[in-house]
């Protein structure tokens, strides 16, 4: 477990901008920053970071936390893992208190398989160097592709011994469980079909090279491996199994060592395999990242569209394999993202290509050789329609289709200006043919929403009620908001006391007073004994309430940093949405957000008494609740009606007040 220590030294050492920024590309906002949510799917950002407060905040999503609560949402990092993760980031001595027998279970089924891919990384790493297989052929093959021993450890390329279970043997006695080695794929294991007992388990990899794949992060999540067999009947690359941890179509490889490159550049390469991004690296071009032989994904492109808006496709110099490929560019004009291409001789590919050039070479081949996507395709797609009308008009429409496909409206007609002027035609039938092909397309999604419709029953569909709004909830968060802010101040107060005039007129006279603003609030809850239905909000109340005991300051951080992560994530949200208006960038349309600290005692003042008067309200209707007709027992308890009516009297005229409190506080 753990020490203490060790997580307040994270805490302190750790800034949260600099750890969610390998992973977001964040840019600045005034006193923050603001990027791209790394959870959904969005074009306007809506993801804020506070330097200042060290939190952050999703708007989006409503998630938000300081850097830990981000790694345990991003990552799926549990609390340990977290800490751990920044403890070797800031290079923390990690101390570790003695563990019990039930903290060593509680590792779940997903940590306990990025322990064993963990373990398998560094035994294949180690093969290379350590037995005398690896060296002779993992080693040796490496070094034959032009790899040094420095873009080997950082790729930590590995080798698995042609051995039917060394590696399985080796996890298991070093106390690795069989049942993890085979859901991440590194055994196979089979079993008898009535007993399910094992009868026999063998090394996925034998034999093979290995390219460990891993998040963005740097948690091995499976693995590619590679053959030196020349036998056509065997596969030539074997990719870890789907899991919980590996999603083939979610991960790039490489990711890991681009990230802060491709932020950097404003600009991503995208290659087709894992030694592609190898070469190109080790040739000096960081920003790299591979499909690893699938077909690119929508889930694939936003993971580099949270680091840049830009992807330059690099295409090997078969034809056929561009053809297969190019429709990918579809996908990534979608997500609303520049794309560019480029291609290599014929029978070059990124890999074979960056060995032969120097690092400048291989930096002006793709910066002079990058075109346009409608560049690229017509000059493809041309060579094929040469003379032909009916071609070229089939061509014509195969790239207005792909301008459809792009969100920005700007973006869309710059670029049916430019196919006219290449393809020699005249805008106007371009942009019909455009309108033609998204009234289709609407038609086509109308068309799915009637077939997707419950068929008529006969039976009138239940409209659903909008949710109410809860301001009871809403006056509780305003006051943890003004507590943690503002808590700590001490400002002027004005109280509008009632009293009765000599004509018997009731007046209402002003009084003025200092008090600090936590001193205020507690007061006035304490004295009508009101408590916050929130469970969470009550947690922070009362810790607050042990501070101001103890005669110590109210300081967010205590809560933004607490080991309580429902606390920790409560008051990061209600801090960032102070912030929420950076977004937005008002002050550059000249709309001033006026300060709170303006009229602080005017804002308590205002939520504590709309909060009395709220409580008044829900009193009244409980009292009236008592009184119904429908109480047979009514007629024998004339006496507890009159109270009640009594009370109802009391409790009106209070809230009569209250709202004429609140209409001199307004």
């Amino acid at each position: 477990m753990i020490s203490r220590d060790t997580i307040d030294k994270v805490f302190e050492t750790s800034r949260v901008e600099e750890v969610i920024g390998d992973f977001v590309n964040l840019k600045k906002a005034g006193a923050n920053y603001k990027g791209l949510s790394p959870f959904t799917d969005e074009k306007t950002p809506s993801f804020m970071v506070s330097p200042v407060k060290q939190i952050w905040k999703d708007f989006s999503t409503g998630k938000g936390g300081n850097a830990i609560t981000f790694l345990m949402e991003h990552e799926h990092y549990s609390y340990p893992e977290a800490i751990r993760y920044l403890a070797r980031k800031y290079n923390i001595e990690i101390e570790e208190t003695q563990q019990t027998d039930e903290q060593k279970q509680v590792a779940n089924e997903r940590e306990s398989m990025y322990l064993v891919s963990e373990f398998a990384k560094n035994h294949f790493h180690e093969n290379l160097y350590h037995s005398e297989k690896g060296k002779a052929i993992g080693y040796t093959y490496f070094k034959a592709r032009g790899f040094t021993d420095e873009t080997i450890k950082k790729f930590a390329l590995g080798y698995a011994v042609d051995e039917w279970s060394i590696f399985t043997d080796v996890a298991i006695q070093k106390k690795y469980d069989l049942e993890f080695l085979e859901k991440t794929g590194l055994t196979i294991v089979k079993r008898n079909e009535e007993t399910r007992l094992v009868e026999r388990q063998f090394d996925r990899f034998k034999g093979r090279v290995i390219f460990p794949i891993q998040s963005m992060s740097g948690r091995v999540l499976g693995f590619g491996g590679r053959t030196l067999l020349t036998d056509k009947k065997i596969a030539k690359y074997v990719n870890s199994p789907e899991s919980i941890i590996y999603h083939k179509s979610k991960i790039l490889y490489g990711i890991y060592q681009a990230k802060q490159s491709i932020a950097k550049q404003n600009n991503c390469y995208l290659v087709e395999g894992y030694t592609d991004v190898i070469s190109m690296v080790q040739s000096g071009i960081e920003n790299v990242v591979a499909s690893s032989g699938t077909a690119l994904t929508s889930d694939q492109i936003r993971l580099i569209n949270r680091l840049t808006p830009n992807i330059t496709v690099l295409f090997d110099g078969d034809a056929a394999g561009i053809r297969a490929s190019i429709r990918g560019i579809d996908l990534i004009l979608e997500q609303g993202m520049n794309v560019k291409v480029i291609t290599f001789p014929d029978g070059e590919d990124p890999d074979s290509f960056a060995k032969g050039k120097t690092e400048d070479e291989l930096k002006n081949y793709l910066e002079y050789n990058a075109k346009d996507f409608i560049q690229f395709k017509t000059s493809l797609l041309l060579e094929e329609a040469q003379n032909d009308p009916v071609k070229k008009a089939d061509l014509i429409r195969d790239i207005v289709a792909s301008i459809s496909k792009i969100p920005n409206n700007i973006q869309k007609e710059i670029y049916i200006q430019e196919c006219a002027s290449i393809m020699g035609i005249s805008e106007n039938v371009l942009f019909n043919e455009l309108s033609q092909i998204l009234k289709k397309e609407q038609r086509q999604a109308s068309k799915k929403q009637t077939t997707s419709r419950t068929p008529f029953t006969g039976v009138k569909k239940q409209v659903e009620k909008p949710k109410k709004f809860d301001q009871l909830f809403n006056l509780e968060k305003k006051i943890i908001e003004i507590l943690l802010l503002y808590g700590n101040i001490e400002v002027e107060f004005v109280d509008f006391v009632s009293e009765i005039d000599d004509n018997g007129k009731k007046i209402i006279k002003k009084e003025n007073y200092t008090n600090a603003v936590s001193n205020e609030i507690y007061v006035h809850l304490h004295e009508d004994e009101i408590e916050f239905t929130n469970p969470i909000f009550l947690k922070i109340y009362y810790e607050i309430i042990h501070l101001l005991n103890q005669e110590q300051e109210i300081v967010p951080e205590i809560f933004t940093n607490h080991e309580n992560t429902e606390i920790s994530v409560a008051v990061t949200s209600i801090l960032m949405d102070e912030e929420q208006y950076a977004l937005s960038d008002w002050e550059r349309h000249d709309i001033i957000v006026k300060s709170k600290e303006s009229n602080l005692s005017k804002l308590v003042m205002d939520v504590l008494y709309n909060l009395r008067r709220l409580l008044i309200a829900q009193k009244i209707t409980a009292l009236k609740s008592n009184m119904s007709p429908d109480n047979n027992e009514i007629e024998n308890q004339k006496e507890i009606v009159l109270e009640s009516m009594e009370e109802i009297r009391d409790y009106t005229n209070l809230k009569q007040l209250l709202f004429e409190k609140l209409n001199r506080v307004l």
